[in-house]
């Protein structure tokens, strides 16, 4: 195992200040803005994004804590980190190049903060701490819980006709609509254009790609900083 530099630690507490600061004001916003804003007023809480959130803020603030009291980190934490690190990442890529394209104003400060501020801090995180512990490949698939539970309590939320929105939608977002023309396996040629079930499938092996690439990329720069050690002793 190695131990983060002092340089590592302090840029790393800085993500992580940034991450924790960014998603509280984030969600703040998001909860204030008003049930007909996307993902706004009280049912923000329903919506995997505010709950990615929640959850990489929380990671950081252990992280935190951890590297405060000089505690070392092991296998476990990091995939953890890995988890949250990869949740957050989906939560920005979907809003990016799938949600935003098709919402009016798109990105007020509450967007910029929760899905890209937020993610970015986090896998940047990630990867200046990565170097601490090596972390087996096949643990990028527990990268597929959060996304997993998600899809479990949305459609939940759909067949109890949850209310996600001011619009009456049972449904957080409109590849999870188990009512829509595509079905629960079809196609359509309106979105969603297939069903939930394809979507979920598809996201499950982004998410396990990118977990898969984060360790390799964790991995290259482990062995670069342990070259740089050498050859500087």
């Amino acid at each position: 195992m190695n131990v983060l530099s002092k340089g590592q630690k302090v840029v790393s507490i800085l993500l992580k200040l940034i991450v924790i600061l960014s998603a509280i004001v984030g969600i703040a916003l998001s909860a204030l803005a008003g049930a007909y804003v996307f993902m706004g007023g009280e049912t923000v809480f329903m919506y995997f994004t505010i709950q990615s959130n929640i959850l990489v803020a929380i990671i950081s603030l252990v992280g935190l804590i951890i590297i405060l009291m000089g505690k070392e980190d092991n296998k476990i934490w990091y995939t953890i980190k890995l988890v949250g690190t990869v949740s957050i990442t989906l939560t920005g890529a979907v809003y990016c190049f799938v949600l935003a394209p098709g919402i009016e104003n798109a990105w007020s400060m509450a967007s910029v903060l929760c899905h890209a501020v937020v993610p970015l801090a986090s896998i940047i995180d990630f990867l200046v701490v990565c170097n601490v512990t090596k972390v087996r490949k096949i643990n990028a698939l527990w990268v597929t819980v959060p996304p997993l539970l998600y899809a479990i309590y949305s459609g939940m939320g759909y067949v109890l006709d949850w209310k996600f929105n001011a619009q009456g939608h049972n449904y957080p977002y409109f590849f999870l609509n188990w009512g829509s023309e595509a079905g629960a396996v079809g196609f359509s040629s309106e979105p969603p254009f297939m069903g939930p079930v394809w979507w979920i499938l598809i996201l499950l092996v982004f998410l396990i790609v990118v977990g898969f690439v984060y360790l390799l990329i964790a991995d290259a720069i482990r062995k670069a900083l342990s070259r740089h050690k050498v050859i500087h002793r």
